[in-house]
C-alpha cells in the first residue's frame, strides 16, 4: 500500500512516517509541506518524492494520506484528498472549529474515503488494559473520572492562534476527552472552566482545570497545562482515574520507563521510555482498517466532539459560567 504525507509541521510525522516504514508491504511514497525546506529534509531522510504542489501530490498513485499540518490547514488538506480519492489520517485537534469538523466528516462520506482522527492514546497499552478492565464490569458503573495532560509548551506555530486554533487547553484536552467517552460510551454535555496563562510570555493560553458533565450524568476533571519545563525528565503525563460504584483504577500512561542519570545533555534525569509505540498502533489500526475495508476505529465524529468540548471551554472561561454542548 502507497501512504503519503501532508505537511511535517507537526513532530508527529516523524513518529508517524517511521511507523510506516516498519509495517511490510507499505511505502511512504511522498511528502507534501507548504515549506520547502522542512518537507525536503523529510524526503531525504524517508527516501521518497516531495511536492510543493497539493494537486501534484494528490495526482500520485497511493491509496492513503496522512495529515500532519498546523491545525488550522486540515480542512483544506482533508477536503483535497477526499476529492482525490485518498482514506485519511488526520491529526487531532481534526479542526479548529465545529462547522469545519462537520466539512470534513460530509466531504468523506460523500467521496466514499475513510477519516480518522489520530488519537495514539487509545492503543497506549495501559489504557488498552483499563478499557478492558471497565468493559469487564470490574468496577461497577463509571461515576466520575479525574484526568490530566501536563506537557511542555512546543513553541513555533502551536502559539499561534491564528494556526493552532488555541493553546495548551485545545491542545491538551482533546487526548483524554476521546478517552473519556470511549470508556463510558457518553459525551459530555456541560463545560465549565478557568483558562489562562502562567508559564510562558504571550497571550496563548498554556492552563486550565475544565470540570466535565456527562449527559449519562458522570462528572469528570481535567487538568490541562504546557507546564513542565525543558529539564523535566519527560515531556509530560497523560494520567486517568476512573471512580466506580465497585472500585477505583488510576492509570499513568507513560509509567513504563528506566530513570537515567545524565553526565551531559539537556536532561540530567531522564525517563526512558520503553512501552508499546503507541503512534505506531494508531498507524499500524489505519492500514488495517483500510485492508479489512471496515470502518476507522477512530472516526472524525470522535475528533468532531473531542474538539467541541476544548471550544467550549474557552467559552466558559470568557463568559466565567457553565457551558452546554
Amino acid at each position: 500500500m502507497k501512504v503519503g504525507i501532508m505537511s511535517f509541521a507537526h513532530m508527529h510525522a516523524y513518529s508517524y512516517a517511521s511507523s510506516l516504514e516498519q509495517l511490510s508491504d507499505v511505502e511512504l511514497t511522498a511528502i507534501y509541506d507548504t515549506l520547502d525546506e522542512r518537507g525536503r529534509e523529510a524526503a531525504a531522510r524517508y527516501n521518497c518524492a516531495f511536492f510543493n504542489d497539493m494537486e501534484k501530490f494528490l495526482a500520485k498513485d497511493m491509496e492513503a494520506v496522512i495529515i500532519c499540518s498546523e491545525n488550522a490547514k486540515h480542512c483544506e488538506m482533508v477536503v483535497a484528498a477526499a476529492k482525490a480519492g485518498k482514506h485519511i489520517l488526520c491529526e487531532k485537534p481534526i479542526a479548529v472549529s465545529v462547522e469545519e469538523a462537520e466539512e470534513m466528516i460530509a466531504v468523506c462520506e460523500q467521496h466514499d474515503v475513510m477519516l480518522q482522527t489520530a488519537f495514539p492514546v487509545r492503543f497506549s497499552e495501559p489504557i488498552q488494559q483499563l478499557k478492558r478492565y471497565v468493559d469487564s464490569g470490574a468496577i461497577g458503573e463509571i461515576l466520575s473520572f479525574r484526568t490530566t495532560n501536563r506537557g511542555q509548551n512546543p513553541g513555533g506555530w502551536f502559539i499561534d492562534p491564528a494556526l493552532s486554533g488555541g493553546g495548551a487547553v485545545f491542545d491538551h484536552t482533546v487526548h483524554m476527552v476521546d478517552i473519556m467517552r470511549w470508556l463510558s460510551g457518553q459525551e459530555v454535555k456541560e463545560v465549565i472552566a478557568e483558562v489562562d496563562t502562567f508559564f510562558h510570555e504571550g497571550d496563548i493560553d498554556d492552563a486550565g482545570l475544565l470540570t466535565l458533565t456527562f449527559d449519562g450524568g458522570i462528572i469528570a476533571s481535567h487538568d490541562a497545562s504546557w507546564s513542565r519545563t525543558p529539564t523535566y525528565p519527560i515531556w509530560g503525563d497523560v494520567t486517568i482515574e476512573v471512580i466506580g460504584t465497585k472500585g477505583t483504577v488510576a492509570v499513568d500512561v507513560f509509567k513504563e520507563y528506566v530513570r537515567v542519570y545524565n553526565r551531559d545533555g539537556e536532561r540530567p534525569v531522564e525517563n526512558a521510555f520503553f512501552g508499546i509505540d503507541m503512534d505506531f498502533g494508531l498507524v499500524e489500526d489505519f492500514i488495517k482498517s483500510i485492508r479489512e475495508k471496515r470502518p476507522p476505529s477512530i472516526t472524525g465524529y470522535d475528533g468532531l466532539k473531542a474538539m467541541e468540548v476544548g471550544i467550549a471551554a474557552y467559552k466558559s472561561s470568557k463568559l466565567g459560567r457553565i457551558v452546554k454542548i
